[in-house]
């Protein structure tokens, strides 16, 4: 079944519960409630200066720090008596759920010890991101678990009108950089983003999240967005379409997909940036203003910058050979292949499977080539074509037994969209009228050793 994104209301109860189904989707599956069954009430945040990390900080002493150069796990718990055979097995046998021995410099930690006579270490605390801490825990049988601090969820509606491009009107509003890597993976089969012209628009409606304490931490994700580009309009709605794996789809006010089966480039938005283009009567200074036809197009960006596979499909070669350098190709159907030039290294062998936006090697020199680049070359019906001019086929449409459901949440959005002014202002944090979300009830990756 297809579960709709929808924001009906600013925090109406809908919403409430298509949030509470995507947080779902991100950890164990388990039966999902009913409307009558969800509990309405405003969920109060535990604030108790004792409690912290789901432990009483007062039953032990604390040591809090930050990495610095040289420093490592096992030195960091030698120094305040831990026990041996415990970091030995925390390092070596939870490294599927946090490598210890990558602990980085300039990270905050925190050391838990026992207030009796030996004061060994306990439980360490490691910060990974503002939003994400690692927990080891030797107090019993050795645990090492990845954890999420509880957030606010608020939901912002940004709008803006490119002068220059994305990155520099965001950035002139004030708004977070990552809504446009949000916004160019929405729209990464429709609109080339290193191609806005001046005038295109956009509008969004924003699910963005905030520790308890009010710092911002980051987009969650986008419900609805207008994209005008070239005078044509771009409306995307989000709807899960797998309520297994969580898969997350854009569909316009029609229903159709914004997915199609092929991606505008192959590498991710603000990696890169198109040095050569596709062009059949190119003349080369070196080889004395000759014409040398350019089959493919150029995207520059740093060595070691991930290439992904612009479709599903089956690797037909994967090697290394004379001009080419190491190149992999692969053929998508009996229509369409695409080929990748001048990778450092490859990801992929001959034969494999491979899916669309998965890695398939990184950028690098080999070959004839004068910089760091990709040569992305597009074959359909067996000759060599311009991607960026081709007309790809789309994704299929919203099913048929959910459209009167889709186009029902579609309504609601869609007048959202239309009423944002362009000269918006977002709303301020405010604990007491916001989502309380708890995580860690769901998203914990654990694994425990008797």
């Amino acid at each position: 079944m297809i579960e709709v994104l929808s924001m009906t209301s600013r925090f109406s109860k809908l919403f409430a519960i298509l949030l509470g189904l995507i947080l779902q989707s991100c950890g164990p599956s388990g039966s999902q409630q009913n409307e009558d069954e969800i509990d309405w009430s405003y969920e109060t945040p535990n604030t108790s200066v004792e409690m912290c990390y789901g432990i009483n900080m007062c039953d032990y002493d604390l040591v809090l720090d930050t990495i610095r150069s040289g420093d490592t796990f096992g030195e960091l718990m030698k120094k305040h008596k831990a026990d041996y055979q415990k970091v030995l097995e925390a390092t070596r046998s939870f490294r599927t759920v946090f490598d210890l021995r990558r602990i980085r410099r300039g990270r905050p930690y925190r050391i838990l010890k026992s207030k009796d006579s030996l004061n060994k270490a306990q439980v360490f605390i490691y910060e990974n991101d503002k939003l994400n801490y690692t927990l080891v825990d030797f107090r019993d049988s050795v645990e090492v678990s990845t954890k999420q601090r509880p957030y606010y969820l608020v939901e912002n509606e940004y709008a803006g009108e490119i002068e220059s491009s994305l990155y520099m009107t965001l950035d002139d509003l004030g708004i977070d950089q990552n809504l446009s890597l949000s916004l160019s993976d929405i729209y990464a089969w429709n609109i080339d983003f290193f191609r806005l012209f001046e005038g295109d628009k956009f509008k969004a409606i924003v699910r963005e999240r905030y520790l308890e304490d009010g710092s911002y931490i980051g987009i969650d994700g986008i419900t609805a967005a207008y994209f005008e580009h070239k005078g044509d309009p771009y409306y995307a709605f989000a709807a899960k379409v797998d309520t297994v794996s969580g898969q997350i789809d854009y569909f316009d006010e029609k229903g159709n997909n914004l997915r199609r089966t092929f991606l505008k480039a192959p590498l991710k938005f603000a990696s890169y940036r198109i040095s050569s283009r596709y062009n059949l009567k190119r003349r080369i200074a070196y080889y004395g203003n000759r014409i040398r036809p350019h089959k493919g197009t150029d995207y520059a960006a740093p060595i070691g910058t991930p290439i992904i596979a612009t479709a599903d499909g089956v690797v037909t070669e994967a090697r290394r050979k004379g001009g080419n350098g190491i190149y992999a190709k692969i053929k998508h159907n009996s229509t369409y292949s695409t080929q990748y030039l001048h990778m450092r290294r490859l990801n992929v062998k001959r034969g494999q499977k491979v899916r669309q936006g998965q890695v398939i090697g990184w950028i690098g020199m080999t070959g004839n080539t004068s910089g760091p680049h990709v040569c992305y070359r597009f074959w359909k019906n067996g000759r060599q074509v311009d991607p960026l001019r081709q007309k790809l086929p789309a994704a299929a449409p919203i099913d048929k037994s959910y459209a009167n459901a889709f186009f029902n949440y579609v309504q609601s959005p869609l007048d959202q969209l239309n009423c944002i002014d362009y000269d918006f202002e977002p709303l301020s944090f405010d604990a007491s009228r916001l989502s309380y979300i708890t995580p860690e009830t769901t998203n914990d990756t654990q694994q425990n050793q008797s």
